[in-house]
């Protein structure tokens, strides 16, 4: 198998590269700048300058794109359309790092954690600009795509438990009440996914077990 990890010098990408470095995978890096991750192979190209040549050939497309900025969260948007739009009509899968805040918290789906009172003020913008990408990318009947939203705590320096669970649509919490996952867990999920996943035209999200 063949995958493409995009913004891999990022702090979960590289550990998504990492998971399927250890995995035995044929993983290339998609970078910037010089590539810092433990994969052997590597394109330097910036998201926006990349053709659909350049992910052909693949099985999955990882995108590990991350925007925090107030002027460049609009990115969220423009950079998943630009990946979907070079894998339209072809058989790589596109498996998306998301966001919770876009998660539901009822079985209407008409309530979403950011609407929530306890959520930060500071984030809103955030879950803003990622939901509208998801919502975006579910208009896309062209790309078999995959969104993978984390739990509520996303912790960059969490360790690496090895287990998850695998939820849908709505917020999951485990059995201590948490909704909790670190980038180690998460990496392992998303390599699950790219490897045997079918969650085409779906948006999943996971949880620490």
């Amino acid at each position: 198998m063949k995958i493409a990890v995009v913004c891999a010098n990022g702090k979960a990408g590289k550990l998504i590269v990492k998971e399927a470095v250890n995995r035995g995978l044929d993983v290339t890096a998609v970078v910037r700048e010089e590539n810092q991750t433990e994969a052997k192979n590597s394109l330097r190209k910036d998201l926006f300058d990349l053709t659909a040549e350049d992910v052909k050939g693949f099985d999955v497309v990882i995108d590990a794109f991350g925007a925090w900025t107030e002027d460049t969260l609009a990115q969220h948007s423009t950079s998943l359309k630009h990946l979907a739009d070079i894998l339209s009509g072809t058989d790589t899968r596109l498996l998306v790092v998301g966001g919770a805040g876009s998660l539901y918290v009822n079985p209407e789906h008409t309530a979403q954690v950011s609407d929530g009172p306890d959520f930060p003020d500071v984030f809103k913008p955030l879950a803003a600009a990622m939901a509208k990408a998801l919502s975006e990318l579910r208009e896309r009947n062209d790309v078999k795509w995959t969104y993978i939203s984390p739990a509520g705590d996303f912790q960059a320096d969490g360790e690496r438990s090895g287990k998850y669970i695998l939820a849908g649509e709505e917020l999951r919490l485990n059995d201590r009440g948490e909704s909790i996952i670190s980038y180690a867990d998460y990496a392992i999920a998303m390599i699950d996914e790219a490897t045997s996943g079918d969650h085409i035209r779906q948006r999943i999200s996971v949880v620490r077990a």
